[in-house]
Order: structure tokens, then sequence, then C-alpha cells
């Protein structure tokens, strides 16, 4: 099975810049025409939140435009710059937002790999966090398929990553979430965005990370205070292959790039 992951598309209406200088409609354009053509197709494609930048409907009349051209099904989760009601409204036909309510939380079944997707959005503001009522349905849900491997999905990373500004906007209190991962081994990874990087921590038994975005990425800066702006460094994407045994993470860049080339000619490596 192959999962790929598109994260903080930050998409604005009018095809707006972010931050007046950030083209996000067109480069949601260029990550749908790198997926388009990758061979073997996803199986599934996750996107995990900040998917528009103020929540605003015409804001996810476009996303829907833009994503409209994929062919995998697409399975969508909220961040913090999301609002649910607008999310379930712009794509009707994605009856899994409606699992849950008043959260955006489900539990995808139709696949090797199950998918279990987490809402961490507070409204009105930047960090994340799981409720009692939101972890205690993450349990019962885990509860329901031990046996199954499991990826869950969810826009705030469950971990401090060194950037300090945006540490200081993340996910509060991971223990109790810890808590119940730790019971339900089966869970292979814990897939996130937020961060507009890749980044990997090991989580309560199993694997935390982190998915750049196609847009812009967070500045890596490890230090206090750090992280608070953007680069316009090559933007990217996740294929997470699952073997049947063991989940395998690539990041990919999008754009044009030579090759590839051969390393052999006539069997023999090229000198």
């Amino acid at each position: 099975m192959l999962i790929c992951q598109i994260s903080d598309t930050h998409i604005k209406a009018q095809r707006r810049l972010a931050y007046g200088r950030v083209d996000t409609a067109s480069a949601l354009e260029r990550c749908v025409a790198a997926l388009q053509v990758l061979d073997p197709q996803p199986d599934v494609i996750v996107a995990t939140g900040d998917l528009v930048d103020f929540g605003k409907p015409d804001e996810y009349a476009l996303l829907a435009e833009l994503l409209a051209p994929l062919r995998p099904p697409l399975y969508l989760i909220p961040g913090n710059h999301d609002e649910r009601a607008a999310l379930r409204a712009a794509f009707p036909a994605h009856d899994y937002l409606r699992q849950w309510a008043p959260f955006v939380q489900y539990a995808i079944e139709d696949w090797p790999l199950r998918i279990v997707a987490l809402d961490t959005v507070i409204p009105m503001q930047s960090g994340g966090e799981l409720c009692a009522q939101r972890l205690d349905w993450l349990d019962r849900t885990l509860s329901e398929a031990p046996d199954k491997p499991t990826v869950v999905i969810m826009h705030h990373p469950p971990f401090v990553t060194g950037i300090g500004f945006m540490d200081g906007v993340g996910f509060a209190d991971p223990a109790p979430l810890a808590g119940v991962i730790r019971r339900h081994p089966q869970v292979e990874r814990l897939m996130c965005g937020h961060l507009h990087r890749s980044i990997v921590q090991r989580f309560a038994g199993s694997v935390a990370s982190t998915c750049p975005s196609p847009a812009h990425q967070v500045a890596l800066e490890l230090r206090p205070g750090g992280g608070d702006g953007y680069r316009l460094e090559p933007p990217g994407y996740q294929l997470h292959w699952w073997s049947g045994s063991a989940l395998v993470t690539h990041t990919a860049v999008i754009g044009d790039f030579p090759g590839p080339y051969p390393f052999r000619e006539g069997g023999a490596l090229i000198d």
C-alpha cells in the first residue's frame, strides 16, 4: 500500500499570495501535477491540515477546485488555519468528514493500513490539543481493531522539535496521547503537519513524523524563538510505503530536475 501525504497548503481566495509573497495556489497545482504522473499511483492521499489560510468558504472552494484532478481517494483533516464547518461544506461527497461531531475524527477501514484521523484544532488558536473527549474516541476506535496495522493522521505533531517559535504554538501536553498510543502497538506511525518540514521522532513506542509543504517551509532555526518565518526552499510531499510488515517513508521534492540517468552502460559502471 502506498500513502501520499501532503500538508499545509494554505490556499487563499482569488489566488492571493500568502504573506504577500507565496503563491500557494500555483504551488498546489504543481504538487497535483507531480502526483498525477507518479508510477505507481498512491492508493490514497492524506492532507494533514492547514488546507486554507483563514478557514473561509471561498478559500475552500478554490482548494476543492485545485484538488479535483487527483485520482486516488483523498482524506482531509483540519489544522489550526482551518474551520470545520466550512471544510465539511466544501467537500459534501466526503462522508467521512461527518463520521463524528463536533470534531473531524474518523476511521477508514478499506485498506491494508487502517487510517485513523484526529482533530487537534483549538478554534482561534495556533496551538493544538486533544481533549479527553477526543482521546476517549481514539482509545475506543483503536480498541476496535487491535490486530490491524494503523496509521494516525493529525495536524500538530505531539513532540518538541527544537524550532522554538513553532514549539510555542505546538501540541499541548502530549503525555495523555502517549498513554493511549502505548496501549495500542498496532499504530505504525503518527503522520503530522504544521511544521512545514520533514521531522521524525520516536513516540510512545511508535514513530511520529511531519511532512513538508508544497509551498513554503518553516525556517530551520534550532533555537528559542526560531522558526517565526519561512523560506522558499524546495517544496515537497511524502510517500509512505507499507510493505506488509513495515512502513517506509520517502520525502519527495517537487520540481523539474534532469534525469534519471543510468549508472551503468553495457553492464558496467560508467567511468
